[in-house]
């Protein structure tokens, strides 16, 4: 049985999408055999995250009206050989993720599902399904606010586990606010799953068409060693913090 994980956000801005691909390829680093599911069919970006590109031409609408296969529709990755993208239609169609994640369960060890952006329908949708849900959030007022709206949807979807990751984290940023990673913990009210610092490395790798885990293998610092740390936690492993 597979584990699906939602991973969302309230606002845009967060890092969601990065999140998204970065847990992917470090969880199939861990041997898992790993979908992740781009739902944000109006803004579709997992794919350039994984290094890409326009490659996707076929996507799960194609599968759930009958135009191809599953399999033909997961894109594999060069660099993840575990890994495989299913990218999003052009058009949302309603009700497709209940269609479409029954038919991924059975075949692989997570589904990483991209949610849009803010707490739309597809959103619901996928916390309904997901047996966690991760949160993206940044430490400022205004993702603290929408990451406790997005922690509030899923209790309502009654998602069995709702987790929180701080993503952009720049210490000198939060002194000079005078805002800790606690006081973020203690509005959105999630349990924290880990936190990621700002690192140019991200911007970098994405403009250059590659997987930010691909392009970057230090073993302690920077956002890629974060979201290896945090694929562990999410694999079972006890990791500290950071």
């Amino acid at each position: 049985m597979s584990t699906v994980i939602a991973v969302l956000s309230g606002k845009g801005g967060t890092g969601k999408s990065t999140a998204a691909a970065a847990l992917s390829c470090a969880l199939s680093e861990l041997g898992r055999s790993v979908v992740c599911v781009d739902a944000d069919t109006e803004l579709r970006n997992a794919d350039l995250c994984l290094g890409l590109g326009d490659r996707a031409l076929l996507d799960y609408g194609d599968v759930l009206e009958g135009r191809c296969s599953l399999e033909d529709a997961l894109l594999p990755l060069p660099d993840f050989p575990r890994l495989r993208l299913l990218a999003a239609p052009p058009q949302r169609r309603p009700g497709s993720l209940e269609e479409l994640i029954p038919q991924l369960e059975g075949q692989l060890d997570y589904c990483v599902v991209d949610c849009p952006g803010g707490l739309g329908d597809t959103v619901a949708e996928a916390a309904c399904l997901a047996q966690r849900a991760i949160v993206v959030a940044t430490a400022d007022p205004c993702s603290h606010r929408d990451g406790e709206r997005t922690a509030q949807l899923l209790r309502s979807a009654l998602c069995p586990e709702g987790l929180l990751l701080i993503n952009r984290v720049r210490p000198r940023q939060l002194k000079a606010m005078g805002i800790t990673l606690d006081d973020s913990i203690d509005l959105i009210g999630l349990r924290l799953l880990g936190y990621v610092p700002e690192d140019e490395r991200v911007p970098l790798a994405l403009g250059a068409g590659r997987p930010l885990l691909a392009e970057d293998r230090r073993p302690r610092r920077g956002a890629a060693a974060a979201f290896r740390r945090i694929a562990r936690r999410l694999d079972g492993q006890s990791v500290p913090l950071p």
